[in-house]
């Protein structure tokens, strides 16, 4: 996917470097490269002597903090635009406003000079109440009563000394609240000694079952953990539970009197009554609304990552490649939806079995299993882990069919079935016979089939509705497109789906790839895809390092851009071997010497990057294939014990632990203090999503389905 973003000026290039500790050459770099359409897979992985070879992950952090600064910029010039359409830009203002570092101290600016709705203080304002808040205000030791009584006239509604003052003091309240250093100030004390404080929404004891863990809680904002602050906030949007994330009243009623009040006289106290209004009504909830925000913001930021780490586990799973499948959707009343795939993912066959029905209907399933395995001569068998699939697998077990049969992932199978993209492959079939399709492919291939799910439905992730949907869908975006070009896309077999993903092309132009396909017959070359309808040679350019053809040209199925093919060509010609001869050649090291190679264009890291190509050519960097298996006997939460040791699946990684897949329809959960035998700071540095572990159950409660599990190899039991 391209991210575009505007030209940057030289102060964002240094603040970006400062922030996130690189050279200005680099982000410049980046910078220009992103401006020019480049995407942040193909910088990272062939313009390294530019970027002085930044990563992905640096890659985007500077295009993502380049339309942050943007997005700031944009809003610079509106206020500007909008103070200078009102008179109301001075020389001061001006500077100010140009001079904001971020949004909360640009909004500060601006406050006090943004049109409003009608308020209290603009009330007083129009009574004539103004010049007596700033005689107040001054605190030169001015008596209260008698400077009201000058300003007493029912005229104006004003019809007593104690109505002037309430409205003397709502305009200093409100001048206090817009002060840009007094907001300042207490923004820091907010962040500092701000307490999340949660209580339980009278007569929600049992509605509220869910949150009752939150029913009396208390601790410090700056420590509260991501996952635990969203929780919260969904329990408030619920009406469960009353959040207030403030510091102590009396610290911060002690910050404002420090910086205002000036003395004890009479006009003092004024203020100070002013001020405890300016808290309550003003100020405090306006600050307590930008630290919500802001623990928000850094609650999501946290659960995206979490999520896209997982993710990204789960799409790089290891494939088990082009073999013939034999694919299962289990179910109990409705049977199992069997299809068979060929070694390219084609439907060749499908019926319905019923493998967990009386005797008749295993007897014609056992039959139905062996016919179509002989008549397709298949290679291994994919088996739905929702409902009724261990029971489905005990039985394709059971029959002794000498293939491999794998429970497969089956989260987001349906949200694929019911979609467009399923429509379109298999009109004239049912939903559930597409969804024992989409197993089948998983387990050959599980990218290219995940691309075709929306990430957020592949159940991953935790808060996923919770959090910011703009940046969910951008992070996870980003995952799917670096794994994709990491992997790399056979340009002749691919799917729109997964071609969209690839570097420089989205939607349309992978469209427009799969007609010409289909018109014109499979790609010999890179080079034919220039005649895709709509794909330039910028196209071409960000996507063809990405693409495979296996055709005439051996450079066309690796990931040696075409841009580097005539160096390749001359290494082979200095060598005195061919282009074929130099690919997969075990001496290739002793063959070139990259060193003579380097040119201003070309660097070291360029041409290692092709030397390592050169000698595993289109190597998929996905683990191997291995089959696993769960315990038998062990298909539902009341089969276990504590003090079970079992193989599990990780199914989702989070801040708090990691869940388990143990194969009884409930992912059992492993705590971070049962992670393992060490201190570990988050989960994620020993386990990940998709990975093989063994747990121990050490608790059990079967009424509220929860089964907690640890990876210790002496985990303490209580087995009372």
């Amino acid at each position: 996917m391209t991210h575009s973003t505007t030209s940057p000026h030289d102060t964002h290039v240094r603040a970006i470097s400062g922030e996130l500790s690189h050279k200005p050459h680099q982000v410049a770099a980046v910078a220009k490269l992103l401006d020019e359409g480049a995407t942040v897979p193909f910088i990272s992985r062939y313009r390294k002597e530019a970027t002085g070879s930044l990563d992905e992950v640096a890659v985007a952090a500077i295009r993502d903090r380049l339309i942050e600064l943007g997005e700031l910029d944009k809003r610079r010039e509106a206020i500007l635009g909008s103070l200078s359409e009102r008179d109301l830009l001075t020389d001061d203002l001006k500077k100010a406003v140009e001079n904001a570092r971020d949004k909360a101290q640009l909004e500060d600016i601006y406050l006090p000079h943004r049109p409003k709705r009608r308020t209290r203080a603009s009330m007083a304002r129009e009574r004539g109440l103004e010049p007596l808040a700033n005689v107040l205000f001054a605190q030169r030791g001015a008596n209260p009563a008698t400077e009201a009584k000058q300003y007493v006239n029912s005229a104006k509604d004003v019809p007593d000394i104690a109505t002037a003052l309430a409205g003397a003091r709502d305009i200093i309240a409100e001048l206090v609240s817009e002060n840009p250093k007094a907001r300042d100030a207490m923004r820091t004390l907010f962040s500092k000694r701000g307490r999340f404080v949660s209580v339980m929404v009278k007569g929600k004891v049992d509605e509220g079952e869910t949150y009752r863990d939150w029913f009396d809680w208390d601790e410090p904002v700056s420590r509260i953990p991501g996952h635990r602050a969203l929780a919260m906030f969904r329990g408030e949007r619920e009406g469960m539970l009353r959040l207030s994330l403030r510091p102590p009243e009396d610290d911060a009623l002690g910050l404002m009197h420090r910086s205002v009040l000036r003395g004890d006289g009479a006009d003092s106290r004024e203020v100070g009554v002013a001020l405890a209004d300016c808290y309550k009504r003003l100020l405090g909830p306006s600050i307590e609304n930008e630290l919500r925000a802001e623990v928000k913001k850094r609650a999501d930021i946290e659960a995206i990552r979490v999520f896209a780490a997982n993710l990204r586990e789960l799409l790089l799973a290891a494939p088990l490649g082009q073999k013939r499948v034999l694919a299962l959707d289990p179910g109990f009343r409705t049977g199992a939806k069997l299809t068979v795939l060929d070694a390219q993912g084609a439907l060749r066959d499908h019926t319905t079995i019923f493998p967990v029905g009386s005797q008749k209907q295993r007897d014609d399933a056992a039959e139905t299993l062996r016919n179509l395995c002989r008549k397709h001569d298949v290679q291994a068998i994919a088996i739905g882990n929702g409902t009724a699939g261990r029971e489905t697998e005990a039985f394709v077990n059971g029959v002794n069919l000498g293939i491999p049969a794998m429970l497969v992932n089956e989260s987001g199978a349906s949200i694929y079935s019911a979609s467009d993209v399923a429509r379109k492959e298999f009109p004239d079939l049912d939903l559930t016979v597409r969804g024992s399709v989409s197993i089948g492919r998983r387990l050959m291939d599980p990218l290219a089939e995940l691309v075709k799910v929306d990430p957020k439905s592949i159940g991953v992730g935790q808060y996923q509705h919770d959090v910011d949907q703009g940046a969910l869908k951008s992070g996870l975006d980003d995952v799917v497109e670096s794994c994709v070009n990491l992997v790399g896309v056979d340009l002749n077999t691919a799917s729109a789906e997964l071609l969209g993903y690839v570097s420089g092309l989205g939607s349309v132009l992978a469209g427009n790839i799969v007609a010409h396909r289909d018109e014109n017959g499979p790609f010999s070359t890179r080079k034919q895809l220039l005649k895709v309808k709509r794909l330039g040679p910028k196209a071409f350019e960000q996507a063809a390092g990405f693409l495979r053809v296996r055709g005439k040209d051996p450079l066309d199925a690796s990931a040696v851009h075409p841009e580097r093919y005539g160096l390749v060509k001359q290494m082979a010609r200095d060598g005195g071997c061919s282009v074929a001869d130099l690919i997969g050649a075990p001496d290739i090291g002793k063959m070139v010497r990259v060193e003579e190679y380097v040119s201003e264009e070309v660097g070291l890291p360029t041409l290692r990057d092709i030397m390592a190509e050169l000698a595993k050519p289109g190597r998929d960097p996905r683990a191997g294939f291995s089959v696993f298996s769960f315990a038998e006997g062990v298909n539902e939460i009341k089969d276990l014990e504590v003090g079970m040791k079992l193989p599990g699946i990780v199914t989702n990684v989070t801040k708090f632990g990691a869940f388990v897949d143990l194969g009884v329809h409930r992912d059992g959960l492993v705590h971070i203090s049962q992670i393992a035998d060490r201190f570990v700071r988050e989960p994620s540095e020993v386990v990940a999503a998709g990975r093989e572990v063994e747990v121990t159950v050490i608790g059990i409660d079967e009424k509220r389905g929860r089964i907690n599990l640890s990876m210790k190899k002496n985990p303490n039991i209580d087995m009372q």
